[in-house]
């Protein structure tokens, strides 16, 4: 007897795309994520800008002011960072290497090199262990 093909989600949506670290992704949509998060942390900062009553020198200027400035930077940060993780580890994935590589990204210049590799590593044209295409993941049955 042959065992049956296993069941994959070939459309997944924007929720998996941030938030789900489980499947593969492929160039466009990790670049699309990536361009996402960069406006919201703009937007951001823009807000924290806004807000300033004096212009900081940029010595002045630090993290934790920034995140001091609003109560909600603080869990802004910490969904920004949910989304790069999912996004690196999908990525990873994609490429046939194991997730446990995105771990890498919280070292500070290691980080920046392994968001721009990932983004021009073209991904595996086969099915992986991952799931049957780029941008899908396979059902738990």
């Amino acid at each position: 007897m042959s065992t049956p093909p296993r069941s994959a989600n070939i459309t997944p949506g924007i929720f998996w795309a941030l938030l789900s670290p489980i499947g593969r992704m492929g160039r466009l949509p990790y670049w699309l994520s990536f361009a996402f998060m960069w406006v919201v942390i703009g937007i951001a900062i823009r807000l924290w800008w806004l807000s300033l009553t004096e212009i900081p020198t940029p010595e002045a200027v630090s993290v934790s002011i920034f995140v001091g400035s609003n109560p909600l930077f603080p869990f802004l940060l910490l969904v920004l960072n949910w989304f790069e993780l999912a996004l690196v580890i999908k990525r990873l994935q994609d490429i046939g290497q194991s997730g446990f590589l995105a771990l890498l990204i919280f070292v500070p210049v290691l980080n920046l090199l392994m968001v721009l590799v990932l983004g021009f590593i073209p991904g595996q044209a086969e099915a992986n262990r991952h799931g049957p295409l780029p941008n899908s993941y396979w059902r738990r049955s």
